[in-house]
C-alpha cells in the first residue's frame, strides 16, 4: 500500500469517520459487524486505517469473559498493521499516510523506564485493561450515540481506530508486508522476546515450554534462533508435536498422559535435572508451579507469559525457591520495547532468520471474523489474518 490511498481521506481529516467494525456486544455471544462512528484524533493522538488484524486469544478470552475487566459493548483486536489516516495537535513523530503497527503497550520514549534498557513497562502510561483512551475516554460510538470500549489501547477489530502515540510505531512499508508485520503486535513478540530477553536463552542450552499455542511455539521459535540445543513442547494435544517441530520442538511431553507423574518429575527425569529455561504460555496457576518445579537448581528461571483469570494465585514454597536459586520472572510483551526493538525482529524477517510465515494459518474477511474464532477455539488455526477490506 502507498500514501496515495490514504490521501484520498485527508478531507475527514478533524471530523468524524464512519465505518464498520466487529462489535463485542455480550459476554459469549458473536461479535456483531455494524457501523460505528470514529471521532478525530485528540492532542497526542492518531488516527488509523487498519489494513488487517491477526486473531489472538487474548481477544477470544475477553469476548467470552463475564467478570471485570471485561466490558461490553467493546471493539476488541489488538494485533494489526495500518495507515495513519489523520494526527491530532501537537503530533510531529508521525504524519498522514505513515504505515504503522500498534502495539498495546506503551513506549512514551520519556520517562524513567522507556529511556531504560532495563524495562518496557512505560510509567508515564501505565498498562492496564482499560475500556478507554488514556484521558480517560472513549473515540468509538455506535449508530444510536452509545459509546463503545476500547481494548488495550489498540481496537483493531474496526476499519478506523485512534491510538496514542505511545502505542504506535512506524516501519518501512517496503521492509515487511502487512500480514507479516501485524503479528508483532503482540503474540509472536511477546514469544520471541521472552526467549531472548526475558530468559536470554544461551545456545546449547535446554528450553522446555508449557503449551504449544501462538505464544508458545514463538518461544519455540526464539530459543531455536538462540541456538537451544534441546526444546521440550508440553501440551495436551499431540498433534502439537509435528506443528512444533517446524518451529524447532525437538521433543514432546503429552501433559494429559503422565500417568501417576507430575509433569515436573518427568521434565526433571528427561532433563537430568531440570530444563534450563521453562516458560508457562497457557496461563494456568498450576502449570506455573510445575514450570517452577521442572527447571533446573542453580541458574534455572522460569518466564510467565500466560495470562490467567483475575485473581488466580501461585502457591510456590518460599524455603525450596530460597534453597534452589531458581528464578521467577514475569514477561508482558516479551520485554519487547516495541519503538526500538519491533524494527530489529523485521530486520531479523529480512535477513530469512526469524520465520514468519509459518505462524499464518488462515486468512478472512472482517465479515467472517467469527469464522476465525471459532478455528482458533477448536484448534484448527494458529493465528488467521483478518482483512479489513470488504
Amino acid at each position: 500500500m502507498d500514501k496515495t490511498t490514504v490521501v484520498a481521506s485527508v478531507g475527514r481529516a478533524g471530523k468524524p469517520i464512519k465505518c464498520r467494525a466487529a462489535v463485542s456486544r455480550k459476554p459469549g455471544e458473536p461479535l456483531v459487524l455494524e457501523e460505528v462512528i470514529v471521532a478525530p484524533p485528540k492532542s497526542g493522538e492518531v488516527r488509523v486505517k487498519i489494513i488487517c488484524s491477526s486473531l489472538c486469544h487474548s481477544d477470544v478470552t475477553f469476548m467470552n469473559l463475564h467478570d471485570p475487566p471485561a466490558v461490553f459493548p467493546r471493539i476488541l483486536g489488538h494485533e494489526s498493521v495500518g495507515v495513519v489516516e489523520s494526527v491530532g495537535d501537537g503530533v510531529t513523530e508521525f504524519g498522514e499516510g505513515d504505515m504503522v503497527i500498534p502495539v498495546f503497550i506503551p513506549d512514551c520514549g520519556e520517562c524513567l523506564d522507556c529511556t531504560s534498557k532495563k524495562s518496557n513497562l512505560c510509567s508515564k502510561f501505565p498498562f492496564n485493561i482499560s475500556p478507554w483512551m488514556h484521558d480517560g475516554t472513549s473515540r468509538f460510538t455506535d449508530i444510536n450515540g452509545e459509546s463503545l470500549y476500547h481494548f488495550i489501547n489498540v481496537s483493531s477489530f474496526s476499519e478506523f481506530t485512534v491510538l496514542h502515540t505511545a502505542n504506535v510505531t512506524k516501519f518501512d512499508p517496503l521492509s515487511i508486508p502487512p500480514d507479516r508485520a501485524c503479528l508483532l503486535s503482540c503474540g509472536i513478540s511477546t514469544g520471541v522476546g521472552a526467549a531472548w530477553k526475558t530468559a536470554n536463552v544461551e545456545p546449547g542450552s535446554t528450553v522446555a515450554i508449557f503449551g504449544l499455542g501462538s505464544i508458545g511455539l514463538a518461544v519455540a521459535e526464539g530459543a531455536r534462533l538462540r541456538g537451544a540445543s534441546r526444546i521440550i513442547g508440553i501440551d495436551v494435544n499431540p498433534e502439537k508435536f509435528e506443528i512444533g517441530k517446524k518451529f524447532g520442538v525437538t521433543e514432546f511431553v503429552n501433559s494429559a498422559s503422565c500417568g501417576d507423574k507430575r509433569l515436573s518429575q518427568i521434565i526433571t527425569e528427561m532433563t537430568g535435572g531440570g530444563a534450563d529455561y521453562c516458560f508457562e504460555c497457557v496461563g494456568k496457576s498450576f502449570l506455573v508451579e510445575e514450570a517452577v518445579d521442572s527447571c533446573r537448581k542453580a541458574w534455572g528461571k522460569t518466564v510467565i507469559l500466560g495470562v490467567d483469570k483475575p485473581g488466580s494465585q501461585v502457591k510456590l514454597n518460599s524455603n525450596a525457591i530460597l534453597n534452589s536459586g531458581k528464578t521467577v520472572a514475569g514477561c508482558i510483551f516479551g520485554s519487547i520495547k516495541p519503538k526500538s526493538d519491533i524494527p530489529m525482529l523485521i530486520k531479523e524477517y529480512n535477513d530469512k532468520k526469524l520465520e514468519l510465515d509459518k505462524f499464518v494459518t488462515h486468512e478472512v474477511r472482517l465479515q467472517d471474523i467469527n469464522k476465525a474464532i471459532d478455528m482458533l477455539l477448536e484448534g484448527k488455526s494458529l493465528r488467521t489474518v483478518i482483512w479489513m477490506d470488504a
